[in-house]
């Protein structure tokens, strides 16, 4: 009779971390077929991001205020920086928190550079790394990062990595370096018109690109 209903119970456990499991497991496939499947919104990571051929910059500057104001000014002029349009969702939901503390952890001295190449200089394991390197504290869902390579004064562009992880896991479902034109002045806009010019792409683009590639 106990062993019984130790398999009982043994049984209803498992049933129930399984349907668990089943709630939070969304696909890329989820992304791009439901208007409803979250998406947390995670920010710009520039932990691995180069300001090249800006000698004036303040490298301190850069590291302590604008990241996070870079950063603040995308959520808080949302229609602006248009997530839900670009990637067809009812809302997206945003978490800067992990981001602002990977960011001001950055070596300030290593944020400028005088190389043209380090535009070009990181591959999809660089991201997958980077992805690895976040604790997303009990997360569930599908996050969205912008993981930002370099910003080209001569070729006024931002390249970012746009990344889709599965939080629970810490996979990385997604990720591909799209180039936004740079426009406006002050550093910071200057800076955040790279990812509305991304988010502009993936919406007219990249959206229905990985729509037809994921969504089957």
């Amino acid at each position: 009779m106990k062993k019984a209903l130790k398999l009982t119970w043994l049984i209803a456990i498992v049933f129930f971390v399984g349907s668990t499991n089943t709630v939070f497991a969304q696909t890329l496939k989820d992304v791009f077929t439901n208007s409803e499947t979250p998406i947390l919104y995670l920010g710009v990571d520039f932990t691995k991001n180069k300001i090249i051929d800006e000698a004036t910059a303040n490298a301190m500057d850069i590291r302590d205020r604008q990241y996070a104001s870079i950063n603040e000014v995308v959520i808080n002029e949302a229609k602006k920086y248009d997530f839900k349009g670009a990637f067809h969702k009812s809302f997206v939901d945003h978490d800067l928190s992990l981001v602002t503390a990977m960011n001001s952890k950055i070596n300030a001295e290593q944020i400028l550079s005088t190389n043209t190449a380090d535009f070009h200089r990181l591959k999809e394991s660089d991201i997958e790394a980077v992805v690895r390197s976040y604790s997303f504290s009990g997360k569930k869902g599908i996050g969205l990062l912008l993981v930002a390579e370099g910003v080209s004064k001569s070729e006024k562009s931002m390249a970012l990595w746009v990344t889709l992880i599965d939080m629970n896991s810490k996979k990385m479902l997604l990720t591909e370096r799209i180039e936004g034109k740079l426009a406006g002045f002050g550093f910071r806009n200057y800076i955040a018109s790279g990812v509305k010019s991304v988010l502009d792409i993936i919406e007219k683009h990249k959206y229905n690109e990985w729509k037809s590639k994921y969504g089957n």
